[in-house]
């Protein structure tokens, strides 16, 4: 198991850094640049700027040197120095920025995952036992609508309800009054009140998409000889159940762990932005939009970073889970 481990931990080294590799190409690739960007709004509150300053600008931030010796230069300072930059919109050094909202982040990301993985496991489970009940029947309905609906969309609705009917504002992590205190257990608690709402908006989908998953896996295995051999042999249908079907059919929920923090990330800066979280998904789109490459670059590396993370814990879950893959190694 060792082996394997350490096989793992180079793969993801090496996909960290051709994910670098990429998020720069990327970023870079719009036209233009926060040159660019920083000049279309000065002129847009009313003040010019000539091209001399223009140049000065881009001289002064370095965007005038080759993509090659700005990638090197960027890439080298976080390797050695742990250093993600300067970030030019915000005017504050990278890590400062990103430290600000990550954490709100982290607990978003974790609690809609715990909140998918708790629901779907039961939910897909009884629905595999239950097959072409009507509880099986609702609970295929209620997938498809949760595959088919938009995040953006059901946060909208989600907080034209609680306005409506609650009378409760479901925008952002924290009430008025708490936006700007200390941490105390008011504000904990506070927080806890306002999570609720963006973890079920990012999470329906992934935790429709589970239940189906799930829910065809244990199908597919509750009927193979293994499973009527042990039921021969006297075994209780709650034992059998999980000791069997359900332990097989758990190989691909646990597989997609990282794919599923991706997703959840993925889909934050859209609802981030509609429903004013103070996480890094408006931040990120902020840094789009400017082309700040040292914020919006260290932020694609995070991401993937926990994405990397996840998968490496999967493939961890994955062989405590099933003794044929250790064997097979």
């Amino acid at each position: 198991m060792l082996r394997i481990l350490l096989k793992r931990f180079g793969f993801m080294v090496l996909t960290l850094a051709a994910v670098s590799v990429v998020a720069f190409v990327l970023i870079q690739l719009p036209p233009g640049d926060f040159a660019d960007a920083y000049a279309n709004k000065k002129q847009a509150t009313g003040g010019p700027i000539s091209l001399e300053e223009m140049v000065e600008l881009r001289e002064r931030l370095g965007l005038n040197r080759p993509w090659s010796v700005q990638y090197f230069d960027w890439i080298s300072k976080i390797v050695l120095h742990g250093d993600f930059g300067y970030s030019w919109g915000w005017k504050r050094p990278v890590a400062d920025v990103i430290a600000e909202r990550m954490p709100f982040t982290l607990i978003l990301a974790f609690s809609t995952l715990f909140f998918m993985y708790a629901i779907a496991i039961p939910i897909g489970i009884y629905s595999a036992v239950r097959q072409y009940s009507i509880s099986d029947y609702v609970v295929s309905v209620v997938g498809y609508i949760g595959l088919a609906t938009p995040n953006f969309l059901l946060a909208l609705i989600l907080m034209y309800l609680g306005q409506k009917y609650f009378g409760q504002s479901v925008g952002g992590l924290f009430s008025p009054e708490f936006q700007d205190v200390d941490w105390s257990w008011a504000r904990a608690k506070d927080l806890i009140g306002h999570l609720w709402v963006p973890i079920i908006v990012l999470g329906t989908s992934g935790t429709a998409y589970l239940i189906r998953t799930l829910r065809a896996s244990v199908l597919d295995e509750l009927n193979k000889m293994y499973v009527v051999a042990a039921r021969a042999g006297g075994l209780s249908p709650t034992q059998l159940l999980l000791k069997y079907p359900v332990r097989i059919a758990l190989n691909p929920i646990v597989a997609t762990l990282g794919w599923r923090i991706s997703a959840i990330i993925s889909g934050a800066p859209i609802v981030g932005v509609v429903m004013s979280l103070p996480d890094t998904g408006p931040l990120f789109l902020q840094a789009l939009l400017d082309q700040d490459m040292a914020l919006a670059g260290a932020m694609v590396l995070i991401f993937a970073a926990l994405t990397i993370v996840g998968t490496f814990i999967s493939d961890i879950l994955l062989v405590m889970l099933d003794p044929r893959i250790s064997l097979e190694s």
